[in-house]
Formats: structure tokens, sequence, C-alpha cells
């Protein structure tokens, strides 16, 4: 997706950076950014809203937790196959235009998950909402990007990225506010009034933009494959507990991740129309950001399952104490990343991610070393909280916006797609490694099955640290070794990168 820039409306002699300037450009720029920021803050609310009501569903459809997996893992991985071709889709249909269809998409299949009579039909529905969903992120970004002049930008990218970490930290508590005082149903439900409200809004208000020479549709071949590799992943981490290790269907599964992967790339070559542009990982900051935010994300979302759980089945939380006991985590997230965002243009995003790695690594130590089967919040609970919450808000935020830092302005939105697709891979991988080290604790060995699934999401988190580090995989086959941005030569190849 290219990012299209604003020009003077017909008849006015003022200059672009005039248009940007004037009082009521920037109230539109704050208007639009509020509006898509709304967009993302909805769907992405609805990756994690559904983790506190977990245990409620199950019962409700007399489900087991690696069944019900699958509705939190088919929301991301069609979230993620279909971000990346979702803003060429933008580019040639438009960026209004596809944008409002996800969010009425979105609103439509949220109202079919809230009246799902069975846990197949909540999960076919979550695959479905989560398509849509995918139409509104990427365009989200590239209705607001237009409006702000290029040195206003980050502060807008840092924005609408906040309020993406800070969605998916709330979603726990939204959902057990909703689960507690109304039903699980009203999780999906409450998207429908703010939806409506955001495309009331958007009629009126965005600009319709398009790529004039965009044409054809992503190659449909590579979407697939996007979600099928890690599909047989998480079912055979998700069923390799159950079924067994050495189970055929389970080193079938493997086998087929790994096998898809050259198909994808081989695939992704030869396409007239590929879905990801494979050009933009020649720029070093994206390729390790990336990598950064899959490892983090991974552990991200098995940690917020993870607590979740430990409350209500070791400690015997209501839903709605679960999730008042885990409201300070994400209330410090909301609190740092728009300063997160900051200090990462500031200082270089390497520094920022390193340190919220390391927070996080003590705060899950903490829960690991802390907690018994016996409640106490304030001294076991609440400390490791409130240090995972500043790793939090030191991260997300931050490798949103430092992904696509070093790209030019033409591809800023298809790199903001790609690296959304990447953490929401990385939910799906946190998900699953979470179902297969908890495995099926008894009452006894409760305690010790969460210590080991904190232990093992505290290492993934400072593995996302460390890996800006690896000179490797920072390195390109003769490029320099620069840890925030593009040698020339990697610039040069992206700009001339068609556009994805």
């Amino acid at each position: 997706m290219t990012i299209p820039e604003r020009t003077p409306a017909p008849g006015t002699s003022g200059t672009t950076a005039d248009a940007h300037d004037s009082p009521a450009a920037r109230r539109r720029a704050l208007r639009v950014l509020a509006l898509s920021s709304l967009g993302v803050f909805v769907v992405f609310l609805d990756t994690t809203i559904v983790n506190v009501a977990f245990e409620t569903i199950s019962r409700g459809f007399h489900t087991t937790t690696g069944h019900l997996a699958w509705v939190l893992n088919a929301y991301s991985l069609v979230f993620a196959a279909v971000l990346i071709p979702a803003g060429r889709i933008a580019d040639r249909y438009g960026r209004k235009r596809v944008f409002l269809t996800g969010i009425t998409g979105f609103a439509l299949t949220s109202a079919l998950c809230g009246i799902a009579p069975s846990a197949g039909v909540l999960i076919g529905s979550r695959a479905l909402q989560a398509a849509f969903a995918a139409l509104v992120t990427p365009t989200s970004l590239a209705l607001v990007l237009p409006e702000f002049p290029p040195a206003r930008r980050p502060m807008a990218i840092g924005t609408w990225g906040a309020m993406g970490a800070a969605a998916a930290a709330l979603g726990p508590t939204t959902g057990a506010l909703l689960t507690q005082y109304a039903s699980w149903r009203w999780i999906f439900l409450v998207n429908v009034p703010i939806c409506a409200l955001v495309l009331v809004v958007g009629l009126r208000l965005l600009r319709e933009t398009r790529e004039q020479h965009a044409n054809g549709l992503p190659d449909p071949v590579g979407v697939v494959l996007v979600a099928a590799m890690p599909a047989a992943l998480s079912l055979a981490i998700i069923e390799g507990p159950s079924w067994g290790w050495s189970d055929p269907r389970v080193i079938a599964a493997f086998a087929v991740a790994v096998a898809l992967l050259p198909v994808f790339l081989l695939r992704t070559r030869a396409a007239a129309n590929p879905v990801m542009d494979l050009a933009l990982f020649r720029v070093r900051q994206f390729r390790v950001v990336n990598a950064s935010s899959l490892v983090f994300s991974s552990a991200f979302y098995g940690m917020l399952l993870a607590n979740i759980l430990f409350l209500q089945t070791v400690w015997g939380y209501s839903v709605l104490r679960a999730a008042l006991a885990s409201a300070p985590s994400p209330l410090v997230v909301t609190a740092v990343a728009r300063t997160a965002s900051r200090l990462g243009h500031a200082y270089g995003p390497k520094r920022v991610l390193s340190a919220g790695a390391l927070c996080w690594a003590v705060g899950l130590t903490l829960l690991a070393l802390g907690t018994s089967g016996h409640p106490h919040w304030v001294t076991g609970f609440l400390p490791a909280s409130l240090i995972i919450g500043l790793g939090i808000g030191l991260t997300l935020p931050v490798q949103s916006g430092a992904a696509v830092q070093a790209l030019p302005a033409a591809r800023l939105a298809v790199g903001s797609a790609i690296n959304a697709s990447f953490r929401q891979l990385g939910a799906v991988l946190g998900i699953s490694v979470f179902v297969a080290v908890l495995a099926t604790p008894t009452p006894a060995t409760a305690v010790d099955s969460f210590h080991r699934v904190w232990w093992v999401l505290g290492a993934l988190g400072l593995a996302s640290g460390l890996l800006l580090h690896l000179p490797r995989l920072g390195r390109p086959a003769g490029g320099t070794d620069d840890a925030d941005g593009p040698t020339p030569a990697e610039t040069v190849a992206t700009e001339s990168a068609p556009a994805g």
C-alpha cells in the first residue's frame, strides 16, 4: 500500500506544507487520527477480550481448553493472513471504502459471534470476524498519514500503535466486566455500537484515496500459505500433549509447517502479485523488529491467558475479581505507551525495547517465584503485574513504530500490516505454547504447571530483546551493522521495490 501526499484543494495556491499547517487542517488530522485509532482499538480489543471469559465459554459449550483455544487462534490466523493483502486491496478499490467495509463486516460478524449456539459456530464466526478486522488495520493507518506532515507522522504512528497496544492490554478487564454484569456474549455484541459510530462519522469525515496504478489482486495461494504454516504448527503444539509427541498426526503437522515455508518463499518470488513484498526485509531494522515482534507477542498473548486462568482456576477468583486483579498491568501500559513511543523516537528503539524485554523477564520471574496456591495478591501478584505492564508499555507501541521507521513513506502502510501480521502469528504460537506447557494439570500440580508456563514465557520475552543484538540476524550479507536504520543500499532497494 502506498501513502498519497495531501495536496491543496483545487483553486488554492497553498503548498502541501501550508495545507498541513493550517489550524483547520490540524484539527481535521486529529479527528481522523481519533476515528482511525478507535477503529484499531475495537479490532485489537477482540484479540484479547475473550481471554477472561475462556472458562465461562468452555463450561457453557462443554468443551476442552485445547478445543476452545481455536476461538483465539482462528481469529489470529485469519487476521494475520488477510492483513498484508488488505493493503493492496485498498490501493485498488479505495482506502475509505475498504476501511468502512471492514468496520461494517466486523460489526455484523461480531453480532454473529454473540449469538453463536455452539463452539464450532463461534470458531467459524471468529474467523470471519478476523477477515474484516484485517481490512480495518492497514487502511486506518493509510487514511491517517496523508493528513499529517512528515515531521508529525512519527507522533501519529505512535498514537495509532499505542491504541492497539492499550486495547490488547485492556481486553481482559473489559471482557470481565461484560461477562460479570451481562453475559460473555456481550464481549462480542459491544463491538456493534462502537463500529456503528465509526461508520457514521467515517462516511462524513474520511477522504477517499486510491493508488492510480494499482492492478490485480494479491496472490490467493500466498494468502492461504500465510495462514496454513502457523495453523499446522499450532495444531502440532496444541495437540502434542494429548495425542503424544510421537503420534503420526503431530509429526505430520510439524512436517507440513516446515515444508510450507520454502513453498511460500518460492510462490512469493514467482507470483505476479505476491502476497508479501520480500524486498522490505532488506531493511535491517524492519527485519529485526519483526522477528522481535513475533517472539514478544508469543510471550504476551500466552501471558494474558495464563494469568487470567491462574487467578480463576488456582486462586478461585470470580471473573470480575480476576479482571480487577489483572487491571494494574494494562493501566501501566496505557500510562507509559505514548511516552515509550517518544523515547523510542528520541533515543532509538533498540534501547527502549531492550529495557522492555528486561522488565518483562523480571516480572514473569517474580510471578514464578512469588506465587503459590494460596491467594496473596498484594505481595505475590501485584508487584510482578506492575513490572510486566511496564515491560509491555515499553515494547508493543515501540515495536509498531520501529518496524516502519526506516521505511520510505510510500511503504509505511504495508510495512505496518506486515508487522501486525507477525504479531498475530506470535499470538497463535503463544497460545499454543501455553496450552502445551500447561497440559492438563490436576489441583495438586496446577501451581507448578503455571510456574513452568511463566518461566517459558519470561524466557521468550527476554529473547525478543536479545534478538535486537544479534548481528547475523540484523546484518545482511555485505551490509553494515546499523542498529536503528537501513543502510543506504537497503533504502534504495526498498524505495525502488514495486508497490505492495
